[in-house]
């Protein structure tokens, strides 16, 4: 066992008398001494420690011990501390010394320690690395922590100190001098020995995969080769050393920038509202726009189906901030406001996540904000979707909807948040605020003090807090910079909250009007947890930075929009204490305030020490470089600026209250005496205090570089910074976001490293993917081994220990998850597995993004004339250093290439692409008592120079610059190869590219090339004697970068930028030869960028050589003449560009298409160019374009010589110019075809012949009952066909099954020509006819459905529940197969017995959930072999969600389009303009394949040598087509009036012609059902662009285009899926289903199998049909019109072309019929879909015989019906009024009813008064006529919507038929009682008897059998009326019976009723009592009515009593005397 053995002897020369205790440290694990009490000058410790260890001792760890004063109350005070380098111990095993410590500024104190360590390696040797072995290779330091983390036995391994990745940095100096004693050179930070060159000098810098492999086994036994990074595309990814990071490519801040979204949200339904007889309006606010729907009278559920659209232009940040707020308003009019019911509230972002950016036919949950004890108000049922530029919304398909019901199902709320919400309170404490700018004008200032007297601060700031749409404010604090507040905010939301973000600003208070100081955005889910081990929001109290404009005060700032929160801040602004809780309410204790508002309220101070310890920090920079300084500033004197917070800002910095230095001196006075009492000179004590921060470069004058960029000549001498702060010491959060940023970064990079191996198809990309993943399950392991520290700091908060839980978890299963997914990775689960892998860093990125702020960022300024003019923004935890090398920032002592950009909105556009300036810049940020390594990662070989006003210590002083003396040599070779897909900047839509390199201080051009975007310039630019400063070795490693930037050269003016990249060179040493592996080097494409968006790609190489004693002459020669004034251009040399070999480019020229107009001429005769590598061919002239825009000569070819390798092909470039008189020649536009992949021929293999896909299509059985069942799959058959490639395959399809009535089972045997038939008897089928059936429950009413009733809207409507259901049946096949990954990563991590369990679990849950699916959707038929619903007998057609083209890649089988661009391109992100531009299209294709082509093809029969590859394709001479559109509905439209709706009719444009259907358009509908056909003419390929617009009708004005969509017509009608007419499933000559097309499907077939050479159709008996060699069965007789079956071949025919892609060879899917489904485009709104057209076209050309009459898709009429219902009876109405007289309850009953969805044709029967029980006789007859839509289930009713209205406006709304009970009243209005609401198609049926009905007729309405009356037709019983409570419970309210009778409209003609009791066919009276009539008629009735009735029994009872008082009375009256009498005896 190894172990180390300190022995602690003694400490020497203490100062004073005290304890004393001992702390020493090895490895992270600390062992205390014992304490030694009471001792003067030496505390004799003698004690041994012994740590046991499982690795080796590396001899670059540390010990470290550390002497206190020790104190029993107070915390222990460091002495001094000692730490030493093992390297010794490790050599040798054993060592004793005394040395003197060092105090924690870093000084030597007298004090000395006395040790002795002794080591014991297993094998007894000592040293195992020497210096000189490590090698470094960036990407894979994990490789020496695997074995780590069970260093310690104890658990405890923290790499301490310096883990031994840290010698790559080269902080450790090295002992091989001579002299001064060891130890004095182990004491780190004491003496700064230049370093020995402990790097290999010839280990190459850019490795080759198995270079890296042998690297990496000598490296780390354990690490595989995976892990090591590929060199990547962009060279720059690959970071070699650890000297300099890596650059960011993309400049231009992203957010800030407005961009057009469009919400749309339809209000459809409410239900349960909570409420009497109210007038529902619903108001939809979005930010602060409001809209309202139209008020529906007395419904507790209205419909509404109504849509809103709100367009906004802002930037994503303020969008996704915007609240969504819906409310239900009753009662709303003109003139007054109406009470709120209640609201639901979510913001956009929370939409915006979902997935498709929608929430569908959701319900929101209604809540009372001024009541949150009330619960639930109700709910509200909408769609609402945000659209973004560019995101297509797939809307789910919006055919007859069946409402699903099922409220609690369908809430609108993202996944995974409870229905039921609680009420919680947010509480957001303000406590103080400091740093604050001034915010107003110094003249103001002296003035006031002119008057005033006093001199104050000049801002007066409060603190807003805004949350879910509220605001609350602080109090103001009168001129303050350090404000103090100690107040809370408090807002009352639901939890868990729909609102994400919650925004703090801090503004200033002024009397014309307040302006934002910083506004601090804190985002909800980054501050609580949501898991099961989850956390409540909370935060802090922690400090949050503000960033924003720069401090100068101006009356206009320029960059307000920064204070705001938008865009990226560029200065300081402040820094504000608070802190975030949130209690869940409990609603039931009586003191809670139940209304929502925000209150403020006052809260206790806060310690100090609450946030943090107070600590020093120390910020070092140094500028190494200044170049690319933009030549607007380049002639005034430069310097640069450094601020941390308000530190080092000298211009507009802090302006220092009085307090301030007091509070800095508070914080350190405790420690102050002791420093005093332990430092041990006098100077040095007040040396640190005298360090001035120097946080300004001197000024100095830039020099030219080249025409644009000027540089500063910092040569040798490197101007250097430093800045001393106070910030709270919070760096653990800093500590932890760093290692997870870095094990993100390492993830991401290996990820794109593994997409590149993809795309670029190298080999094993699995393996790589492999290592990544196993390196990030390593970086997290480590990371839960060194996150778990230093808990008990002080200023720790909730959320630090809640976050750092979380944090461990969440890594701690993403290791596990990581390894297990590593085991899964095969070569072809890749791509599952790398989509996996991007959510794991998706996740990183979230959990790496701290919350709580600790450091400010830095910001690094350069002035120029005391003007701040470019900046960049660091964030401090990327500079901040760390002992443990994975928690140091990625840019902490490391050199950076920052690009200085320009602020705020200034940096938006091409503005901000030019580069200000790039600086080559090394920061440190650190404690300052960790100030010791603050230089070790700089470039080796400076002197520092320090500032004179130094005086003695200048030793401990930072340096003011740094002196280099080393400089070496180099010349730079940048191959510049080529460019492609560049940014086109001129207005010709091309560019005049050249590209200009920069390397250090020098830049050279490439020539220009004019008029390309994929220039080729073949140039080496040779750099000569580059002097760069350092040394050698390190530049070898650690070259500077090297940027390029692409310009497009104009005529006058400036160049104009295209684009930039970065790259690094590879480097040779004179030492070194000059071959491979590395060089010379390869051609390597870089990703040019403009701003955020890709540019194009440069295809170069770079190399700088050092130039040695011998000068030049050493370097490999270059070809060509090596003038250095600019000579001829040297081309690129032969080892670097690419091999070429010879390749055939064929061309097809087929025609120009919409040319416009250039310079206001028509293009007359056009000429397409097209060239490729500098070769290229011409196509023939178009003598006139107007007349035949085709070419006369199809088929051009040129040879060209092109890389071997295809990724190198040069782009080919179509261009297109006319050609005018004089031999003028004009540009039309151009086309580059970037990649020539898809163009490439491969020879077909003859010998598979497409037999594979044939097995897979081909089944063993077919069982053929009625459902013609779906062929499940056959093993036997698949693996046996291949084999007997001769013999015959059969295909059958039963297409009639009503035809035949046998069913029959076919075997299929896929070698022969034989079927063996199973034929099964009449009865048998009859028994399963049975079956089904009685299994079908309910439904045994529909029948067959009638021939005669079926038209195309049933076959549409099928086709759409087919449709939904294949949708359905997808999510659920999604749903699954991520269940069963899930288990399968459980699986692995499960014993194998559980897993059984839960495979079952989970199989049977989703069969739950299927199985009620499958209830909802009602009565599957029960067979297995018809698993649809029994009516799908209606023949259907494929209804397509989205285009055909889509479906049939755009129809560019043989036949490509290229679209022609001219005009420059636009910057608005990702060009989204490119549409503008395009001026034409070219018709063409490409063919090239190598040269010599194999002799077969050329040989086989009839082919034509002049078509070379394209053989048998059409003619283009012009040809006349009917062109027949039909446009079946549009849904979703773009309201285009000002209440919301729009007038739709359509217009279609062919060519000349334009049909408008103004006359027809559709009033007030934004889901118009047109069901038109349009006929148009046209000539291809003149007019073959068809274009179907939907416009808005105006009565005044012009129509407004609401939106269009443009169908390439031509490239259906030639493309080889035949789209000219689509095929449908069956044949038939009459019907709703006839055949369309004039050629009957045995004519199209012949034509395919002809066009083909295919050999058949032969036509056999019996049904079957021979198509090359595969057999197809089917029906052979066809029915007529008049019933007659006869013979025909067409159904067979019919089988082949819709299974034509079974065929080998020529076999693809054919067009079925269809309707397709069209986004219609705005161009106004570009990207932005503005509703969507069903629609179809069919072709015929006009040669062919004439196609019969257009089918008839008119919409269905609705039918008029006639609803007749009669009230019979009321019983058990509740009774509402009482009695004057005498006080008992009665009510006066009458009940009301309506139909359509306004009370409009509501009816009343006659009032039955004074109902003592409840009940009420009625005998009333209510007449409802409406017209119905069958197939939607909806009732139709037109009417104007107010009095203005021009015309009618179509509604179409659910039937419910409603019903109320009421109690009338004479004078006050009336009041409801309850009501009943009855959905035709399916309600309840009614209670035979009053008794049987109750109130769970409602309640379970889902469970019990429903009717409909559009079957019953007559329905009669008993329903209840309820109505809710003040709880919100429902309560019976009564009891109606009724009949419902419905009669269609004849019906109701023949046999016609009266209303009410009227004739004809009148009801007789009811028999009511007679106290209906009213006591104030008939008094007598009524009081003898009172008496008999109702208090009969009373009086009966008072006479009784009266007798017996009377009686009694008489007895005591008469008593006395008849006692008297009777004792007297008289």
């Amino acid at each position: 066992m190894m172990a180390l053995m300190v022995h602690l002897k003694a400490v020497d020369h203490l100062r004073g008398k005290g304890d004393r205790i001992a702390k020493v440290s090895f490895r992270g694990l600390s062992f205390y001494s014992r304490v030694v009490e009471n001792c003067e000058e030496v505390a004799n410790f003698n004690e041994t420690f012994r740590w046991p260890i499982a690795s080796r001792l590396d001899g670059n760890e540390m010990l470290e011990i550390q002497v206190y004063n020790y104190s029993k109350v107070f915390s222990n005070r460091l002495v001094g501390t000692f730490s030493m380098v093992l390297q010794k111990v490790a050599e040798e095993g054993h060592l004793e010394l005394t040395d003197t410590l060092i105090d924690d500024n870093n000084f030597l104190i007298k004090t000395s320690v006395t040790i002795e360590i002794r080591y014991q390696p297993v094998d007894r040797t000592a040293g195992v690395w020497s210096d000189g072995e490590l090698l470094d290779v960036p990407d894979d330091r994990d490789g020496f922590f695997t074995f780590e983390s069970d260093s310690l036995l104890s658990g405890h391994s923290h790499g301490s100190g310096s883990s031994p990745g840290r010698t790559l940095q080269g902080s450790i100096p090295t002992f091989r001098k001579a002299g001064k004693g060891v130890f004095s050179a182990m004491k780190l930070g004491k003496i700064k020995s230049s370093r020995d060159d402990h790097k290999r000098g010839d280990e190459p810098a850019v490795l080759d995969m198995d270079d890296l492999d042998r690297k990496a086994i000598r490296l780390a036994g354990t690490l595989e080769p995976d892990t090591i990074s590929l060199a990547s595309v962009t060279a720059v990814t690959t970071n070699v050393s650890n000297k300099r990071s890596k650059p960011d490519i993309k400049m231009e801040p992203s957010s800030g920038r407005p961009v057009d979204y469009q919400i749309s949200i339809t209000i459809i339904e409410a239900r349960q509202l909570i409420g009497l007889n109210m007038d529902p309006v619903v108001c939809v606010e979005v930010g602060d726009d409001k809209k309202y729907t139209s008020m529906k009278e007395s419904t507790n559920c209205p419909y509404y189906n109504e849509y809103f659209v709100f367009d906004f232009h802002v930037p994503p940040d303020v969008m996704f901030d915007k609240i969504i707020k819906l409310s239900v308003i009753h009662s709303k009019n003109l003139l007054r406001s109406g009470t709120l019911v209640g609201t639901f509230k979510m913001d956009v972002g929370t939409v915006y996540s979902q997935p498709e950016h929608q929430f569908y036919h959701k319900w929101a949950i209604l809540s009372d904000p001024n009541d949150i004890t009330a619960g639930c108000k109700g709910y509200i049922k909408c769609d609402i979707a945000v659209v973004g530029k560019g995101d297509n919304i797939k809307t789910p398909h919006k055919a007859n909807e069946t409402d699903e019901d099922d409220l609690e199902g369908n809430l609108l709320l993202p996944e995974g948040i409870p229905a039921e919400r609680q009420w919680a309170r947010f509480y957001v404490k303000i406590y103080r605020a400091e740093g604050l700018p001034k915010m107003n004008t110094s003249l103001m200032a002296n003035v006031k003090k002119a008057i005033i007297g006093e001199n104050r601060d000049l801002v007066d700031p409060y603190v807003q807090v805004q949350y879910a749409g509220q605001k609350g404010k602080t109090s103001v604090q009168k001129s303050s910079y350090e404000p103090i507040w100690n107040e809370q905010v408090v807002f009352t939301e639901l939890f868990p909250p729909l609102c994400k973000r919650l925004k703090v600003q801090i503004r200033d208070s002024d009397k014309v009007n307040d302006v934002a100081i910083g506004t601090h955005f804190i985002d909800l889910r980054k501050i609580s947890n949501d898991g099961d081990k989850g956390f409540l929001p909370t935060f802090g109290p922690a400090w949050v930075n503000m960033y924003g404009s720069t401090r100068q005060y101006t009356l206009m700032d320029e960059h307000q929009d920064l204070n705001d929160g938008l865009g990226e801040g560029v200065s300081f602004r402040a820094r504000l204490l608070l802190s975030i809780a949130v209690e869940i309410l409990d609603i039931s204790s009586p003191e809670i305030l139940c209304s929502t508002d925000v209150q403020v309220e006052m809260v206790s101070n806060i310690s100090e020490s609450a946030t943090g310890k107070m600590e020093e920090f120390f910020v070092f920079g140094s500028f190494l470089e200044a170049t690319m300084i933009d030549r607007k500033i380049g002639d005034k004197p430069i310097s640069f600026e450094i601020t941390i917070g308000n530190y080092g800002n000298q211009i507009d910095g802090v302006n220092k209250p009085s307090s301030v230095r007091r509070k800095k001196k508070d914080a350190e006075n405790e420690e102050e005496e002791s420093e005093l009492i332990q430092n041990s000179s006098e100077d040095e004590a007040e040396e640190d205090a005298d360090l001035v921060s120097v946080s300004t470069t001197p000024p100095m004058k830039p020099v030219i570089t080249d025409r644009n960029y000027f540089h500063l000549p910092y040569f040798e001498k490197k101007p250097c910074i430093y800045i001393k702060s106070w910030w709270q010491d919070q760096r653990r959060r800093l500590y932890n976001s760093n290692m997870m940023d870095k094990i993100a970064d390492k993830l991401e990079e290996g990820l794109n490293d593994v997409q590149e191996v993809i795309k670029t198809e190298k080999a094993f990309p699995e393996r790589r993917l492999r290592g990544v993943l196993e390196e990030l399950s390593v970086g997290c392991s480590r990371f839960v081994t060194l996150a778990n520290k230093d808990i008990g700091q002080s200023g720790r908060t909730k959320l630090d220990r809640e976050r750092l839980k979380s944090c461990m978890r969440e890594m701690d299963s993403m290791g596990q998850q990581a390894k297990q997914i590593r085991t899964q990775v095969k070569k072809n689960t890749v791509r599952d597995k790398l989509k996996l892998a991007q959510n794991f860093l998706q996740k990183l990125r979230f959990l790496a993004d701290e919350p709580q702020h600790s450091i400010p960022d830095v910001f690094v300024w350069m002035m120029s004339n005391h003007k701040r003019i470019a900046y960049a923004r660091i964030p401090s935890k990327d500079i901040l250093y760390s002992m443990v090398d994975e928690e140091t920032g990625k840019d902490c002592s490391k050199v950076k290439a920052v690009f200085l950009k320009l602020p705020g909105k200034k940096g938006f556009g091409p503005a901000g692409w030019t580069v200000q300036a790039k600086l080559e810049l090394y920061l440190w940020l650190g404690l300052n008592k960790q100030r010791k390594d603050f230089l070790s990662g700089l470039p080796n070989g400076f002197e520092e120079m320090k500032s004179a006003k130094a005086g003695l210590s200048l030793h401990t002083m930072p340096p003011v610059s740094l002196v280099y003396n080393m400089k070496q040599v180099f010349q730079l070779r940048a191959h510049m190869y080529q460019a492609r897909s560049l940014f086109a900047a001129d207005s010709s839509g091309l560019s005049d590219p050249f590209a200009r390199v920069f390397f250090s201080t020098h830049s050279q051009v490439t020539e220009v090339l004019g008029e390309t975007l994929c220039p080729t310039w073949d140039q080496l630019l040779v750099f000569d004697d580059v002097e760069l400063f350092g040394e050698a070795s390190e530049l070898r490693d650690d070259p500077p970068i090297i940027v390029v930037e692409i310009y497009d050269q104009d005529t006058v003016g400036k160049a104009e930028f295209i684009g930039r990249t970065f790259a690094k060179p590879t480097i040779k040493m004179c030492e070194e030869h000059y071959g491979p592996p590395r060089f010379p080097p390869q051609l390597e494409y870089y990703q040019v960028y403009r701003g955020n968006s890709t540019a194009g790609e440069l295809l170069a190489a770079f190399e700088l050589l050092q130039i040695g004693q011998g000068g030049r002459a050493d370097l490999p020669p270059l070809e060509g003449p090596t003038d250095s004034e600019h000579g001829p251009i040297i081309a690129v040399p032969l080892g670097i560009r690419p091999v070429l070999s010879r390749y055939r480019i064929e061309v097809l020229f087929w025609g120009l298409r919409d040319l416009k107009r250039i310079n206001l001429a028509q293009v007359d005769r056009p000429r397409v160019d097209i060239e490729c590598a500098g070769k290229g061919v011409q196509s023939a002239l178009i003598q006139n374009y107007k007349k035949n825009p085709n070419f006369s000569t199809l088929v051009k070819w040129f040879e060209v010589d092109l890389p071997e390798n295809e990724l190198l092909h040069p782009p080919l470039n179509i261009r297109v110019v006319d050609c005018r008189a004089f031999g003028r020649y004009i540009l039309v536009g151009s086309h580059a075809v970037t990649t020539l992949r898809r163009f490439i021929y491969s020879t077909p293999d003859k010998t598979s012949n497409n037999w594979a896909t044939a097995a897979k299509l081909m089944n063993g059985y077919m069982v053929l009952t009625n459902g013609g069942s779906q062929p499940r799959s056959s093993p036997s058959l698949s693996s046996r066909t291949p084999s007997h490639p001769t013999g015959d395959i059969i295909v059958n399809m039963d297409t009639e099954p009503l035809v035949r009535k046998m069913d029959t089972v076919v075997k299929l045997d896929a070698t022969s020509d034989t079927v063996v038939k199973v034929d099964m008897t009449e009865e048998e089928s009859d028994k399963k006819k049975k079956k089904k059936k009685k299994k079908k429950g309910e439904v045994e009413e529909e029948e067959e459905t009638d021939e005669r009733m079926l038209d195309w809207w049933s076959k549409y409507f099928a086709s759409i529940e087919t449709l939904k259901g294949k949708l359905r049946a997808q999510e659920a096949a999604q749903a699954e197969a991520e269940e069963r990954e899930d288990l399968e990563i459980a699986a692995e991590a499960a014993e194998p017995d559980d897993l059984l369990l839960k495979g079952s679990k989970t199989k049977e849950k989703s069969k739950d959930k299927k199985s009620s699916k499958d209830k909802k959707k009602g009565h599957q038929a029960a067979d297995g072999t018809d698993n649809e619903p029994v009516k799908s007998r209606v023949d259907e057609l494929v209804v397509y969600n989205k285009e055909l083209e889509s479906e049939y890649g755009t129809f560019e089988d043989w036949l490509h389009t290229f679209n022609l661009y001219r005009g420059k391109a636009g910057d608005d992100d990702e060009h989204a303009l490119d549409d503008d531009r395009i001026v034409g299209r070219f018709k063409g294709s490409l063919c090239m394949y190598k040269l010599p082509l194999s002799e077969e093809i050329t040989r086989e029969a009839g082919f034509d040598p002049n078509m070379g590859m394209f053989q048998s394709i059409p003619h283009n001479d012009p040809i006349n087509v009917l062109v027949r559109v039909y446009v079946v509905r549009a849904t979703d439209l773009h309201p285009a009036d000002i209440n919301g709706k729009a007038d739709p009719y359509i217009v279609i444009k062919l060519g000349k012609s334009e049909v408008k259907d103004k006359e027809n358009y559709i009033s007030k509908q934004l889901n118009p059902v047109f069901g038109k056909s349009f006929d148009i003419e046209a000539t291809f390929p003149m007019e073959s662009m068809l274009t179907v617009s939907v416009y808005d009708w105006d009565l005044v004005g012009t129509d407004d285009l609401i939106g269009e969509t443009k169908i390439d017509l031509e490239n259906r009608f030639y493309s080889k899926y035949r789209a000219t007419c689509g095929i449908s499933a069956n044949y038939s000559v009459h019907g709703y289903n006839v055949w369309r097309d004039p050629m009957k499907p045995s004519q199209i077939l012949a034509k395919l199998c002809k066009d083909g050479k295919i050999d058949g159709p032969h036509y056999g008996p019996g049904g079957k049909v021979k198509v090359a060699n595969r057999i197809f069965l089917g029906a052979t007789e066809l029915e007529d019109e008049n019933g007659l079956k006869k013979q025909t071949e067409e159904h067979l025919a019919l089988t082949v072309l819709n299974r034509w892609e079974e065929i080998p060879r020529v076999g693809c899917k054919l067009v079925r019929e269809h309707v397709e489904t069209r986004p219609l485009l705005n161009p106004d709104k570009p990207g932005i879909e503005q509703g969507r057209v069903e629609m179809w076209v069919d072709m015929f050309p006009m040669d062919m015989p004439a196609p019969g009459p257009a089918i008839d898709i008119s919409p269905r009429k609705p039918k008029r019906y006639e609803l007749r219902v009669i009230i019979w009876n009321t019983d058990e109405v509740i009774l509402e009024d009482d009695d004057y007289f005498t006080g008992e309850k009665s009510s006066d009953i009458f009940v009301r009813g309506w139909l359509k969805g306004q009370q409009e044709d509501k009816q009343d029967t006659d009032v039955h008064y004074h109902s003592l029980t409840g009940e009420g006789n009625f005998n009333w007859r209510f007449v409802f006529p409406f017209d119905y839509l069958m197939a939607e289930e909806k009732i139709v009713i037109s009417k104007k919507e107010s009095m203005f209205s021009w015309d009618e406006t179509e509604y179409k709304i659910p039937p419910r038929l409603t019903l109320q009970v009421w109690d009338a009243d004479h004078f006050s209005a009336d009041d409801f009682l309850g009501a009943i609401e009855l959905d035709l198609n399916r309600f309840p049926r009614g209670a035979k008897t009053a008794k049987q009905c109750s109130l769970n007729m409602i309640r379970n309405e889902h469970e019990l059998p429903t009717i409909s009356i559009f079957k019953q037709k007559r329905v009669k019983g008993w329903w209840p009326f309820a109505a809710r409570d003040e709880n919100d419970d429902l309560e019976l309210t009564g009891k109606v019976e009724a009949e419902l009778h419905l009669v269609t409209a004849e019906e109701a003609e023949k046999s016609p009723v009266g209303l009410g009791r009227n004739e004809p066919d009148p009801l007789e009276k009811p028999n009511r009592p007679d106290t209906t009539f009213l006591w104030f008629l008939s008094p007598l009735k009524a009081i003898r009515y009172l008496v008999c009735n109702r208090y009969k029994w009373l009086i009966i009872k008072i006479v009784l009593a009266l007798l017996l008082l009377i009686m009694l009375g008489l007895f005591l009256y008469s008593m006395p005397g008849y006692l008297v009498k009777k004792l007297l005896g008289a």
